[in-house]
């Protein structure tokens, strides 16, 4: 019996367990650790498979030997036990094992040695039923998937229009770059338009899962793997949803999050609950905003720019663009603390890293900080339609550090001063004035 060559070093229940990790949403290195393979062999799995698994995830039935089992017969095949002795010991038929021993048997060395590696490397190959992917041998189809997919844009007049020439790097576009131009129907605009174009030919039908599939994981024989660039994300790899859901900043816990902010923010009964956000510019230029939620009150951050931006950036230094953690840090709390302590009880940001240092900015200002969820600007909607009034005066595109701290109080002023609706056509100011001239009387009702 000739050899077909040497066993691969991990088995099939090990790339098994490195894709269920990786759907409980762990890194590539800690899945690969977690099922007993080396660190770097995680990122070449994920990255062979494009994020999906290429194998089933099905665990084996009883009907066929498991490895546990193989390990146990070689053990008792080294000790001279015979083929009935095994498959009592085994609790298998007798004839399972014996043609388990003359099948699976080790032939590179000349005899027909038993060993468990080998026999479940060979029970894997034989029980391989290569399926050719249904793009792979239907061209016509294959040829329409690709033409939706990846055709060329036109004009109206029917000439080509090219667009940007951008090579594909074998990974997900970079901010703010040219990205292809292509026709870039979804998949499942392709699998759906399909029934429409031809209604009768069922030859002409696929899911849209196949051609994900197609296009993520390599040897498919389908489709080539830069027609990725034609989706609309544009990702090399899809992403677990389970790791999509883990997004979340590390210093954010559940202990900060907005489902634990107290009820009075959430009716604006009480003022004193704050929302924070930052306009950002060209050049990595900010302006951090504050608005009081009853009130509309508005406050300005001042973050120029720290000495040495622009020049060789110190690894694991402070953000010198000024809108680092440190810097938003100094900046809200020295905004804050000229209010009374009455209207200082929470404040409500994004998940952004400039609050990385959330925990001492409550030391230093006594100021509860909670953060929206990820993705949901509505849940700081009074901060969200500030900033879309604020970008009248700072508009995008523009270099936001020329605006000295002045500039900043003089806008403040202006939309403080400006009458809302919302507040019955008082102005924010006129609304913090009467809750501080009511706290002040109840102060001295109260005194003995």
């Amino acid at each position: 019996m000739r050899s077909p060559g040497r066993p691969p070093a991990n088995r099939r229940e090990e790339q098994q367990r490195f894709w269920r990790k990786i759907a409980e949403g762990l890194s590539s290195e800690d899945a690969a650790l977690a099922c007993g393979v080396s660190a770097p062999l995680g990122p070449r799995w994920f990255r062979q498979g494009g994020g999906m698994p290429p194998i089933s995830l099905a665990p084996p039935s009883g009907r066929y030997l498991s490895f546990a089992e193989r390990e146990e017969i070689a053990l008792l095949r080294a000790q001279g036990c015979g083929v009935r002795d095994i498959a009592r010991k085994v609790v298998r038929s007798p004839s399972t094992i014996s043609r388990e021993l003359r099948r699976n048997a080790a032939t590179r060395g000349g005899r027909l040695d038993y060993r468990a590696s080998t026999a479940q490397w060979h029970a894997d190959r034989r029980a391989r039923r290569p399926k050719v992917a249904k793009l792979a041998a239907n061209d016509r189809l294959r040829n329409y998937v690709q033409d939706r997919l990846a055709g060329t844009v036109t004009a109206a007049c029917g000439t080509p229009v090219p667009g940007p020439q951008v090579r594909w790097i074998g990974r997900r576009h970079g901010r703010r770059q040219d990205r292809r131009w292509a026709t870039c129907w979804s998949p499942e605009q392709i699998a759906g338009r399909l029934g429409v174009d031809f209604p009768e030919d069922e030859t002409m039908r696929i899911s849209h899962e196949a051609i994900y599939q197609a296009l993520y994981i390599q040897g498919r024989g389908a489709l080539r793997r830069e027609l990725t660039a034609c989706l609309r994300t544009g990702r090399a790899m899809r992403v677990p949803r389970a790791r999509a859901r883990q997004r979340g900043r590390k210093f954010v816990t559940e202990e900060v999050m907005i489902s634990r902010r107290p009820a009075e923010a959430e009716d604006r009964a009480v003022p004193g609950h704050w929302e924070g956000d930052l306009i950002l510019g060209v050049n990595s230029s900010a302006i951090g905003t504050l608005v009081e939620r009853t009130t509309r009150v508005t406050m300005l951050l001042h973050l120029p720019p720290m000495d040495g931006h622009g020049g060789p950036r110190t690894k694991n230094g402070p953000a010198l663009a000024g809108h680092g953690a440190q810097a938003v840090r100094d900046a809200i709390a020295v905004t804050i603390t000229t209010l009374p302590h009455q209207l200082r009880k929470s404040l409500t940001w994004d998940q952004g890293a400039e609050m990385a240092q959330h925990a001492q900015l409550r030391i230093d200002t006594g100021l509860a900080i909670y953060f929206a969820d990820p993705h949901s600007p509505w849940q700081r909607g009074t901060n969200e339609n500030t900033n879309g009034l604020l970008r009248q005066y700072f508009p995008k595109g523009t270099d936001l550090t020329r605006h000295t701290p002045s500039d900043l109080d003089a806008i403040a002023a202006t939309l403080n001063t400006r009458p809302r609706k919302t507040l019955g056509w008082r102005t924010p100011t006129e609304a913090l004035n009467d809750h501080l001239l009511s706290l002040q009387q109840g102060s001295v009702a109260t005194t003995p």
